[in-house]
């Protein structure tokens, strides 16, 4: 894997189209990215964070990462000193973004973007909004194992695939048991539980592109439409159809 360095000099604002990546690189300031639409994944050696445009997402300096939008997006961000850590954090991570937080990236951000004092005291307000910021479970992390790197290739390319992990461990020449140690030593999940974050992922990734809920829930192996619902709203805050209407936070 290739990585370069990319100085940030300031607020960034970038469109990307549908599937548009950035490659490999990392930042020697901490990065807040707040995407303006769409869905953006950030992806590292350990994981992968599906951002949508309603969340943020942390990257520490000094963490290579690579970006793929999903669906038309916009690239917003914030960069701060890397002894600037307000959550201190050592991986990126996906937040609660705030009303006022989003309208503070968005105004840093833009075109006339607002120097001096003002530009120096809307970054305080960004910080104080960023310590209250929960960060979201929405890691899915990459296993190492070549036999969990299979069988994560096999859902990857179907979602909706749902054999058991003792017949999928068929697939890949391991037994449950052995499946079932390495994800909880690997990722720090259940099998279960990994499996339903690959879903949450490509369900954003669908959404993006203009699927609809039904077709979703089909796509990535939910029982029913209403089943992605709960699930999409338990992990996101709002309903798959409300999340591809705005696109950005309720006030």
């Amino acid at each position: 894997m290739s990585t370069t360095r990319q100085d940030l000099h300031g607020p960034t604002r970038r469109p990307l189209a549908h599937r548009e990546r950035i490659d490999w690189h990392f930042h020697t300031v901490n990065q807040l990215i707040c995407p303006g639409r769409g869905v953006l994944e950030v992806s590292t050696e350990q994981g992968s964070w599906a951002v949508p445009a309603h969340r943020g997402v942390w990257v520490p300096a000094g963490v290579a990462h690579a970006h793929r939008a999903h669906g038309p997006s916009e690239l917003r961000s914030l960069g701060f000193p890397a002894e600037v850590n307000p959550l201190g954090l050592t991986e990126p991570a996906v937040l609660a973004v705030s009303a006022l937080l989003w309208e503070v990236v968005e105004v840093l951000s833009g075109p006339e973007p607002p120097q001096g004092e003002q530009a120096g005291a809307l970054e305080q307000v960004a910080l104080d909004q960023l310590r209250r910021a929960p960060a979201l479970g929405l890691r899915l992390p990459t296993p190492a194992d070549p036999r969990l790197r299979d069988l994560a290739g096999l859902l990857a390319a179907d979602p909706a695939d749902g054999r058991s992990l003792a017949e999928l461990g068929s697939a890949v020449g391991a037994s449950e048991r052995t499946l079932s140690r390495l994800f909880r030593r690997e990722t720090g999940m259940s099998f279960p539980q990994w499996r339903a974050q690959l879903r949450l992922h490509h369900a954003l990734t669908l959404l993006a592109a203009g699927r609809s809920v039904t077709s979703v829930a089909t796509a990535c192996g939910w029982s029913s439409p209403s089943a992605f619902v709960e699930a999409f709203r338990r992990a996101f805050g709002t309903t798959p159809g409300r999340h591809q209407r705005e696109g950005r936070p309720r006030r």
